[in-house]
């Protein structure tokens, strides 16, 4: 039996304001899978998930506080699979 992977997806808000203000479209979206980061515009989860807040203390290293978590597999908009 293979482990599931936790995968966690954040919004860079950084990039969103960047986005804004300079007319460009990076994708704001990172999904965060041990210490690969995965970048995309779009995610689709294929099983439960749950939303995690920590006011206090981030849950990630980038700072977010705010991540929806899932074991569930994922599909970006690259229809890239991710277990």
């Amino acid at each position: 039996m293979t482990r599931k992977r936790i995968k966690r997806i954040h919004i860079n808000m950084h990039i969103i304001k960047a986005n804004a203000k300079n007319g460009t479209s990076d994708p704001a979206i990172t999904i965060k899978v041990g210490k690969e980061n995965i970048k995309c515009m779009t995610v689709s989860i294929l099983g439960n998930s749950k939303l995690v807040y920590s006011p206090h203390k981030p849950i990630l290293s980038c700072g977010a506080r705010l991540v929806l978590q899932t074991k569930a597999p994922i599909v970006t908009d690259t229809l890239e699979r991710i277990e």
